[in-house]
């Protein structure tokens, strides 16, 4: 059945779901545009339904992968007021998708030999969150893990910052103080930067299990989180830039791990 008025209870409902109270309170999120439609569809995400713009019909790249879905995926024609009241866009995309929130288990990552896993301490803005995660993605991380007072990851800058890699690997939201003392007690060792460090990230041995902590994008790592870092790293830079955006910074470790790892 279509679904043509804003005013539609269901659309109300999708339409909440923009506010993170309500993304806690039902366990869902929206998903915008049919590359991260498409990604979720791939991925095997949990999808509660896709909404189209149903003058438009359904996105020729979806029509393929809508006979392959679950069929407790719901496929709804919407109009074109709907999509507006559910994006948190300008110029919305003329698909959209309810996707039920699966929470990922620490032990996934815990159990991992040799884990290469970033960390994030306190970092708020959205889209920094969201390049790391499709970084750690390119870059064959195992997993991201977001600790308190970071950005959202079902905001949908956030989303939109990953390209879809959010369905790629594990992303964990916890405690640090709870989760990095588990990590050191299974050999991972705990690795910051910091520009009063004098090892950098080139000379440094990234085989071995490491996770990489990030901190807040003015402040840096928390005082209580800092106590538990094993190694201080800092990124060489020969140019008269102060320091890198914490997503920038971020890219170099990863990149450098992952040519340690697989590029020797």
């Amino acid at each position: 059945m279509d679904i043509l008025s804003p005013q539609n209870p269901r659309a109300k409902e999708w339409a909440q779901l923009l506010e993170k109270k309500h993304r806690d309170k039902q366990h869902k999120y929206v998903i915008e545009g049919i590359h991260l439609v498409q990604e979720a569809l791939r991925s095997g995400a949990d999808l509660e339904c896709v909404a189209f713009d149903v003058e438009q019909g359904i996105p020729s790249e979806l029509s393929s992968q809508m006979a392959r879905t679950d069929k407790e995926v719901q496929w709804i024609g919407v109009s074109a007021a709907v999509i507006a009241k559910c994006s948190d866009t300008k110029t919305p995309q003329p698909v959209f998708a309810v996707v039920r929130k699966r929470p990922t288990d620490i032990d996934v990552l815990l159990q991992l030999k040799n884990s290469l896993v970033i960390v994030l301490d306190g970092v708020q803005d959205p889209g920094n969150v969201g390049t790391i995660i499709r970084t750690a993605d390119a870059a064959g991380a195992d997993g991201v893990i977001i600790g308190r007072g970071s950005a959202d990851i079902y905001n949908p800058k956030t989303i939109r910052s990953t390209m879809g890699s959010i369905f790629h690997l594990p992303v964990v939201e916890g405690d640090l103080l709870e989760l990095l003392p588990q990590a050191k007690e299974n050999g991972v060792r705990i690795i910051s930067t910091s520009l009063q460090a004098t090892s950098t990230c080139y000379g440094y041995d990234f085989t071995g299990p490491s996770w990489l902590l990030l901190g807040n994008e003015a402040k840096g790592v928390s005082v209580e989180a800092e106590k538990l870092v094993d190694d201080s790293l800092i990124i060489p830079m020969k140019g008269q830039a102060e320091s890198l955006n914490v997503a920038m910074a971020s890219t170099v470790m990863l990149f450098e791990a992952m040519r340690q790892r697989h590029f020797q």
